[in-house]
């Protein structure tokens, strides 16, 4: 297919404007999938009706409720957000690709790293992954989603990523203020593994999946380097040139999102991108210096 045009469930939020501009700059063109009708977009239900864009050459589905809005209780009704917003719209992705007439040639989804558990092992895409929380069971059910027919000719790629490091938003914005202002530090004793990747690392991740017809599977969507929450703590003060000597007790994070999604911030699991380098995909920002140093630079 000539045509590189790739439709982005998702579209709007922090990765995907930042997929979008990616991709613009190497020519391709761009039509997002959001709840309210804008410029170079289509609705949820449009693309429910309607089908695919004509030309669509990709689908990357990046769509999901922000899990750590601290504004939002932890309550059964946001829970049920929380799930449908990733499980239905990569569903919905994948029921327009069965449709189409002319098949797009890769589907990209994006899910978590959750279903890995923690411990001293390292995790490939190889590794079992295991069903033990709300986390965990909605990575399980995330990527089924994703599934196409056995005679698709559409390849479908599986990102598992982990926190994902930029300017723009997730949890540098989140953490942007109190470290600004010396009131940054660990969480905990900051021992727990924190599985990552760079904002742009991912964006090229997606590129690299969509244009290269080896590329199928489980990819995790990490960069090498292992780090601790500690690893991360020292390298984003030390890019900021700020202290960080204030550690967040793990209870308090539990009281302001509850246990059950806290986790996100306070557990992680050994995640290597083994099939990805495999692949020959190269990083930008493979270790976490360099990745803070990046973003601190828009604060500098």
């Amino acid at each position: 297919m000539a045509l590189k045009h790739v439709v982005i469930g998702g579209g709007t939020g922090f990765i995907g404007k930042r997929l979008a501009k990616t991709l613009l700059a190497d020519g391709y063109e761009v039509t997002t999938i959001s709840r309210m009708p804008a410029f170079k977009s289509i609705t949820w239900h449009e693309l429910e009706k309607n089908g695919l864009p004509e030309g669509t050459s990709a689908v990357v589905n990046l769509a999901g409720q922000n899990v750590l809005d601290p504004t939002r209780f932890w309550t059964p009704g946001y829970k049920q957000n929380v799930w449908n917003s990733r499980i239905n719209t990569t569903a919905a992705c994948a029921r327009a690709i069965e449709r189409a007439t002319v098949k797009p040639r890769a589907f990209v989804s994006i899910v978590g790293v959750s279903h890995y558990p923690a411990g001293p092992q390292p995790n490939t895409e190889e590794s079992k992954t295991v069903e033990f929380d709300f986390m965990s069971r909605l990575c399980v059910e995330w990527e089924k989603a994703a599934n196409l027919s056995d005679n698709s000719i559409c390849r479908v790629s599986k990102v598992r990523s982990g926190v994902v490091i930029g300017r723009e938003g997730g949890m540098i914005l989140s953490l942007i203020l109190p470290f600004w202002f010396g009131f940054g530090g660990p969480i905990a004793d900051g021992k727990h593994d924190l599985p990552w990747i760079h904002v742009q690392d991912l964006c090229n991740l997606i590129k690299f999946a969509i244009e290269r017809p080896e590329v199928s599977g489980v990819l995790n969507g990490v960069a090498p380097e292992l780090v601790t929450n500690y690893d991360f703590t020292k390298a984003f003060a030390a890019a900021l040139v700020r202290p960080a000597l204030f550690p967040m007790p793990e209870f308090v994070l539990n009281l302001i999102f509850d246990k059950e999604r806290a986790v996100l911030l306070t557990k992680g699991a050994k995640v290597v991108p083994k099939r990805v380098q495999e692949f020959g995909f190269q990083y930008q920002y493979p270790d976490i210096r360099s990745a803070c140093k990046d973003v601190a630079r828009l604060f500098a």
